[in-house]
């Protein structure tokens, strides 16, 4: 049989229709579904291609197989058989709007749906894509900086034999702290926090490596207003325009980690400074600590003899103190409540009116540079006088019993500013920004750095030598470099009684070629790692009150702010001996010690006080030539 003859067979056998009014509803919709049968005939068939073959099924065949199922199974699947031609109809139809799409429109459907679910997916997963595509970009970059600079030294130090190597070294410094510095200004962060640090370091690094890094003081970031709202948002359930009138988007200053903004209470209208934390922080805190400590221990593998990972280690301690406002707000108020304690003390600490993790509150109180002399010079304020000042401050902070320390006072948490109801020369108040690095001292400690200093000012080497082991394990090997780390002079100068003496070209020369030559450095490094941490942080503020009291370019010199530093010592070794008494000073013994006690601490008080007395008759006199002191105590 042919085809042709087959198709009109099939044609003739399902083209019989059911007598009218023997239809059943299941019947009539099936009907009503299913699409008119196609006329088959010779003719269409040879006019037209070949169709795909259509299984409708009729009614009298449905019926014929309703009936073999009910004889077979003992029950009736008219609605089933029914349902299943329902379904079958439903898929022809598909099939066939399928086949009036052209092909290149299926393409082109199928590929936006495709489309359409990727970009729902990157929508989906775009933060955590981008988070990881910044954190390796950050990590590569640190990593290649470190593997190129440790190679660059490695070439470097083999070279050690040749003739002009010191120019080599230095060359080969400064290269690396250029990169070093262009990794740090691209992942920003706390990156630009241990530049800053890294640039105070003078004693313990190379000058082409601090030098490099001083831009570092005045390149922080400035996060942009909205993020700021957002985070404040995030934070506490309300925007900055709820909680503040008048809020100035642009910050009156920026630091590593923080931004300060002048605004007004919505609640009392009173001007205030808000702190807020750079959004960015949170994100990539943890992984910038991660690799500051990665860097720090390749370092040391590669060079064991300058193993710097106490840096690491005390970042890994004190930045998640830092980087939370609440802990910020109770140093202040602790600080605050301190000083009111304290008579005739010019330091000023702004009130905290709340704070939460990211943002701090504070009373608006401003005021200028210490190292603004044009400021200090026209308004009258004694260079001198501020210089006394900031040295009662933080001594007062080490020797005092129960004082919190600030263990970050440079320039720029620090101002002065003009007090008119002051009498002159104290006509100033000095303002400390910034507490969120504080630190307590044990009294065993505060005690033995207290011997320690006044043997230093009273040349009693062997008494040095005993109260540096006290202090931080110091054995006499290490005691040079260690008394040379907390005067900041060189060691001669510390043996020849000129402690107090301004430190000139020389000597700085000297201390920057003995770095140079790698013998002292290592023998620094060496030492730092071994002191316990509070010691380090007690070093940093010595440094920064330094560096302070030179750029002021008092007249006198260090002499005055080493007889200040000598009377809190021997105010902190009082206390100790009064202690030690037990019972009435009608005892020999009681009486005795307390009239060595009260005679010590007299020597130093009434030598200070005298030689105020000789430089405000000298300022009366108008006399400001330099003025340089050999004896102390």
């Amino acid at each position: 049989m042919s085809v042709l003859d087959e198709l009109s067979t099939t044609t003739r056998r399902c083209s019989r229709r059911p007598a009218t009014g023997l239809e059943t509803p299941q019947a009539s919709l099936h009907n009503a579904m299913k699409p008119p049968s196609p006329q088959w005939t010779t003719s269409s068939i040879l006019r037209t291609p070949l169709q795909p073959s259509r299984s409708w099924t009729c009614h009298e065949c449905l019926r014929r197989s309703q009936k073999a199922n009910t004889r077979r199974n003992g029950f009736s699947t008219t609605t089933n058989a029914y349902s299943q031609a329902g379904k079958r109809a439903w898929r022809e139809r598909i099939q066939i709007q399928r086949l009036k799409i052209p092909p290149k429109h299926r393409k082109v459907a199928i590929t936006a749906a495709v489309l359409f679910v990727l970009g729902s997916a990157g929508l989906a997963f775009s933060e955590r894509i981008r988070h990881l595509y910044v954190a390796a970009e950050r990590s590569g970059r640190v990593g290649v900086t470190l593997a190129v600079c440790v190679n660059d030294y490695r070439k470097t130090l083999k070279r050690s034999e040749e003739p002009n190597y010191d120019a080599l070294l230095s060359a080969c410094h400064k290269r690396c702290a250029e990169r070093t510095l262009e990794a740090m200004e691209k992942n920003g962060s706390i990156f630009i926090k241990l530049g800053q640090h890294l640039s105070s370091l003078n004693y313990l690094l190379p000058n082409e490596w601090c030098d490099t890094f001083v831009p570092l003081q005045d390149k922080c970031p400035v996060s942009a207003f909205s993020s700021v709202d957002e985070m404040v948002r995030y934070d506490t359930g309300q925007g900055l325009d709820e909680y503040f009138t008048d809020f100035e988007r642009r910050p009156i200053g920026a630091a590593s980690l923080a931004q300060v903004h002048v605004a007004r209470l919505r609640e009392t209208g009173e001007k205030v400074a808000v702190k807020v934390q750079h959004p960015s922080l949170d994100e990539w805190s943890k992984l910038d600590l991660a690799l500051t400590s990665f860097v720090f221990r390749t370092l040391k593998r590669f060079f064991p003899e300058y193993d710097l990972t106490w840096l690491s280690d005390e970042m890994e301690h004190s930045l998640p103190k830092e980087l939370d406002f609440r802990e910020e707000g109770r140093n202040a108020e602790r600080a605050r409540e301190y000083f009111s304690r304290v008579r005739n003390s010019p330091l000023v600490i702004p009130e905290v009116k709340w704070a939460r993790r990211r943002i701090l509150v504070m009373e608006y109180i401003t005021g200028h540079r210490p190292d603004d002399l044009a400021f200090l010079d026209s308004n009258g304020i004694d260079r001198d006088e501020v210089s006394a000042a900031l040295a009662r401050i933080f001594n007062e902070m080490i020797f005092g019993p129960g004082a919190p320390l600030h263990c970050d006072p440079h320039g720029g948490n620090l101002a002065v500013r003009l007090n008119p109801s002051k009498r002159k020369p104290r006509n100033f108040d000095i303002i400390l920004y910034d507490h969120g690095l504080y630190r307590d001292i044990p009294t065993k400690l505060r005690r033995s750095y207290a011997h320690l200093w006044l043997a230093v000012l009273q040349m009693d080497e062997p008494g040095m030598r005993k109260y540096a082991y006290e202090v931080a394990g110091i054995g006499d090997d290490e005691f040079p470099i260690f008394a040379s780390a907390i005067t900041g002079r060189d060691f001669s100068v510390v043996q020849s009684n000129e402690i107090a003496s301004r430190r000139n070209t020389q000597e700085k020369r000297n201390i920057s070629d003995a770095l140079g030559s790698g013998e002292l450095l290592e023998q620094l490094v060496h030492l730092l790692s071994k002191v316990p941490r509070v010691i380090l942080l007690i070093l940093k503020t010595n440094d920064l009150t330094r560096s302070l009291d030179e750029n002021l370019q008092t007249r006198e010199g260090p002499v005055r702010t080493f007889m200040i530093l000598a009377r809190y010592a021997a105010r902190t070794v009082y206390d100790e001996q009064m202690e030690r008494i037990q019972g009435s000073l009608l005892w020999p013994g009681n009486l005795l010690g307390w009239m060595v006690a009260v005679g010590a601490y007299a020597k130093v008080a009434v030598k200070l006080r005298v030689y105020e007395i000789y430089l405000s008759a000298r300022r009366r006199m108008g006399l400001r030539d330099s003025v340089l002191g050999e004896g102390i105590v």
